[in-house]
């Protein structure tokens, strides 16, 4: 890495521009590129087996969708400091009516008022200190953080009677299940402590949980968040900042947005539920240090599809699978579906044998992927939530799947290649660009802060 001018009074200190034969003549770096191993080229993969005809339902139950989408953008508070830095992040649930989208489908003209009705969107929104600074009531980054964090979601009700912390309670302790819960229910284990430096595992027991929704801890005598079980203060070092949960964090507020959403209508409306497809953006799945949340989100898609239905879908929009997808455009009728299996998988898209004995992603994911490629022929990588991942497989085992599949087809979007309306909409309003959204928040927060 080569050195900044910060007073303009020197130059800059540019890359060599020979030092690249150093690497291309080295004999353990020509050995390792020898040992590299790619999956093989689309020509030769073999798609019937595990395609699935696309057949359109004779009525399609969906009569409203709500889409979920997140972004962040990077401010830096000083000029003269620019590793002091702060995070603004916002969320949007954008709710439209079936029979709204098909009059304005079928309109030569869309008035403003028609795109009125699409836009009936919760925002929600987050300032979080992330590098090189901290709250006045707490002594680090990390305690600074974690607390930011709880007081948005004990803050935030998305204008519903309850909070998003208050949703999370009922989601982790399966308080959805009344009577029915077990003593393993009422209990989560907390792999680390973050109020100790060995952290060590606690177990945070329902019945311990104050008004507050904070637990006793057993070394410190101080008070352990419920958005501590999110883990993300491993991961938040006083150095180097905590950008590295930013990710984890928006995918977490994503899900509990649809989770506080799938609440408030089981408890005023659940016969209205089953009518609801909800769109995530980004598949289906818990990551990193987040990851054991996808247990309870597993076993609530359970009771639901018990109980009687829950529509979801995650659409991906970059990433290895959406490639793959690109990739064999060509080779797959259109009108067909690719359930993806773990054999697939692991010889074709990701580089690796995978666990013999467990399917892909279970211990984050709670849900299987689907390539699909409508009638019109855009590409679409869908998740879709199961009650039991499987290794191999079939749409017998993706509840709705002809249902999703058809609303899929039927919100596509031309603004961007296999873009979805309502995902697209949704990102248009709560995305944060570089441009100008991200000077003028860095002057708002240098300015406050000041």
């Amino acid at each position: 890495m080569g050195y900044n001018s910060k007073n303009n009074r020197r130059p800059f200190e540019t890359a060599s521009k020979a030092s690249h034969h150093h690497i291309i003549n080295d004999p353990e770096v020509k050995g390792l590129m020898e040992r590299i191993y790619q999956p093989p080229p689309v020509e030769n993969i073999p798609l019937t087996d595990l395609s699935v005809k696309f057949i359109p339902p004779d009525t399609n139950p969906v009569e409203a969708i709500i889409a979920v989408d997140g972004g962040y953008t990077e401010a830096i508070l000083e000029k003269n400091f620019p590793s002091r830095t702060m995070h603004f992040l916002q969320f949007g649930a954008l709710f439209f009516k079936q029979e709204d989208l098909e009059q304005v489908d079928k309109s030569a003209f869309i008035a403003p008022e028609d795109m009125a009705k699409l836009k009936k969107i919760s925002r929600i929104k987050l300032a979080l200190p992330t590098k090189n600074i901290r709250l006045k009531d707490e002594n680090t980054l990390k305690s600074s953080v974690l607390k930011t964090i709880f007081e948005f979601f004990t803050k935030n009700t998305l204008d519903e009677n309850k909070s998003l912390i208050d949703t999370l309670a009922w989601f982790v302790f399966r308080r959805y299940k009344g009577g029915q819960r077990n003593k393993e229910d009422k209990k989560w284990l907390l792999a680390t402590n973050p109020l100790t430096q060995d952290g060590n595992s606690v177990m945070l027991f329902e019945q311990d949980m104050d008004r507050q929704y904070t637990f006793p801890c057993p070394e410190t005598g101080g008070r352990i968040h419920l958005t501590d079980i999110f883990r993300l203060h491993e991961v938040i070092d006083e150095e180097t900042g905590a950008t590295g949960i930013l990710g984890y964090l928006v995918n977490t507020i994503e899900h509990i947005i649809i989770i506080h959403l799938i609440r408030q209508l089981l408890n005023t409306q659940p016969d209205i539920l089953k009518k609801i497809l909800f769109i995530k953006d980004g598949s289906l799945g818990f990551f990193g240090q987040t990851a054991g949340l996808h247990k309870p989100m597993r076993d609530l898609i359970n009771w639901l599809l018990n109980k009687q239905n829950i529509l979801l879908a995650g659409l991906e929009k970059s990433g290895a699978f959406v490639d793959h997808a690109c990739d064999i455009q060509k080779t797959l009728n259109p009108g067909t579906a690719l359930v993806l299996t773990d054999e697939y998988i692991y010889r074709y898209i990701l580089p690796g044998p995978g666990d013999p004995n467990t399917p892909y992603a279970s211990t984050s994911n709670y849900g299987h992927k689907v390539i699909f490629k409508t009638s019109s022929g855009q590409m679409h990588v869908v998740s879709l939530p199961v009650k039991e991942l499987k290794k191999t497989p079939t749409d017998k085992d993706l509840p709705n799947l002809q249902i999703i599949l058809a609303n899929v087809e039927a919100l596509h979007c031309d603004m961007y290649d296999s873009a979805l309306f309502p995902v697209a909409l949704v990102n248009k309003l709560v995305s944060l660009s570089a441009h100008p959204s991200q000077r003028i928040l860095q002057k708002f927060a240098s300015k406050s802060i000041n």
